[in-house]
């Protein structure tokens, strides 16, 4: 960015400081039996610009400065040199340089906004040189207002302003998905929340992400699932993980209540906010750029005033044989409950054995309950344990469970004797 006035004793320059970038350039090679022969692989062999062993790839090994104001992206830090030139001869006293950052929605001053400023004595043809920085945080049209006020050399003080447009774009562009828990390891159901994250690389060059890392809420504790099993501290992206233009790495996270807000179930189930992703990424010649996103909402699960979890059940039964399923009924709410329990018919391959409705003990706010229930299942095959009512008596509000868990069944007794007959036919006589 450069501009003068004629007007004035001074002129003001304004230079981005930024790294220079490989010298690129084109490579054009022929057959020794064509008509130039071996004249132009000679001539690219004699470029002092082209790394040796690798003439055809167009890439130097030589650097070359900016040529141009470049782009600048959202989470980089602006740099800049102001050069306030004396263009007489005669010394020019109490030189002021200003510089502000205007966005749409702020001012952000950079330079000579102090109260008690030093004010600059420039001799003739000489230079005052003033290096400012900025971490870009917002993204859109930004303009840099310079200010330059000296004293003439007949007294008058005079003044002049230079405006510097320039855009700043988005670099990386970040989707994410939550995921609620349905089921832990054990099979009981979980308050457990999935985070996926994609972060695509929208900018002309490729990046480096250094860093991409999940700060939680205040309710919940984190566990990264990046890394390999085997050796904790290696990304399975591989040691460097570059990402070029437009393409996409998926991150994975694991948030877990702090038992504080296991303990208040209405405060968890209140808890959207997860998290913060905090990305740290380095361009091709080392720029540094980080950015922070805006607080993570997730929906949170709608339970109702009731919560029903699995606490035990098998995972394979088998078939027509019964088995117990342990179930854990938690009020919720800020009121006592008074839940009566039916079973429905159809509960997904099985049937449920007892009473099939019955009135439960009353339940205060954040107290539970545990059941152990029978089924009978009648198909084999992976089956959904379903079929379970319960009814709150004072609202006459009812909940139904389609899906709390499932269940193998298998008919091992007709497979031992499949393979006694396939043993026995294919015997040898």
């Amino acid at each position: 960015m450069d501009s003068k006035d004629k007007d004035h004793i001074l002129s003001l320059k304004v230079m981005r400081l930024t790294r220079p970038s490989l010298f690129t350039g084109l490579a054009i090679g022929s057959d020794a039996r064509d008509l130039p022969g071996d004249y132009l692989n000679a001539d690219i062999r004699s470029d002092i610009a082209i790394p040796q062993g690798i003439p055809n790839t167009g890439v130097g090994h030589m650097l070359l400065l900016p040529q141009s104001f470049g782009n600048i992206y959202l989470g980089e830090t602006f740099s800049c040199c102001l050069c306030v030139h004396n263009d007489g001869n005669e010394v020019i006293r109490e030189v002021s340089i200003k510089a502000v950052l205007q966005m749409s929605n702020q001012r952000v001053p950079l330079l000579g906004e102090e109260e008690n400023e030093s004010l600059h004595q420039l001799d003739g043809n000489a230079t005052i040189n003033e290096v400012i920085q900025h971490e870009v945080k917002d993204i859109g049209t930004h303009i840099l207002v310079c200010a330059v006020s000296y004293l003439s050399p007949v007294g008058d003080r005079l003044s002049f302003r230079k405006f510097f447009k320039f855009q700043v774009m988005k670099p990386l562009d970040v989707k994410t998905k939550f995921y609620n828990a349905e089921l832990a390891h054990n099979k009981a159901q979980s308050d457990e929340v999935y985070l996926e994250a994609g972060v695509q690389n929208i900018t002309s060059g490729p990046l480096c992400l250094e860093r991409v890392e999940l700060e939680p809420s205040p309710f919940f504790s984190v566990t990264p699932m990046n890394t390999l099993a085997q050796e904790s501290n290696s990304l399975v992206f591989g040691r460097m993980n570059v990402v070029n233009p437009h393409d996409t790495r998926q991150y994975l996270y694991c948030l877990k209540p702090k038992p504080e807000a296991r303990m208040n179930l209405s405060l968890l189930r209140q808890a959207t906010a997860i998290g913060k992703l905090d990305i740290v990424w380095r361009t091709n010649m080392g720029d540094r750029g980080r950015l922070q996103t805006s607080q993570l909402q997730r929906m949170a699960p709608q339970y109702g005033d009731v919560r029903v979890t699995v606490e035990k059940i098998p995972n394979v039964v088998q078939l027509e044989d019964q088995f117990s399923v342990g179930l854990s009924i938690t009020n919720i709410c800020e009121r006592n409950l008074e839940l009566h329990l039916d079973f429905l018919s159809g509960g997904g391959g099985s049937e449920w054995n007892g009473v099939s409705s019955r009135s439960l003990p009353q339940l205060q706010p954040g107290e539970s309950t545990s059941l152990s229930l029978s089924l009978v299942p009648l198909h084999t095959g992976l089956q959904t344990i379903a079929g379970v009512r319960l009814t709150d008596t004072f609202l006459k509000r009812t909940y139904d469970y389609e899906n709390l868990a499932q269940v193998f069944v298998t008919n091992e007794k007709t497979k031992e004797k499949e393979d006694f007959f396939s043993a026995w036919i294919n015997q040898p006589v």
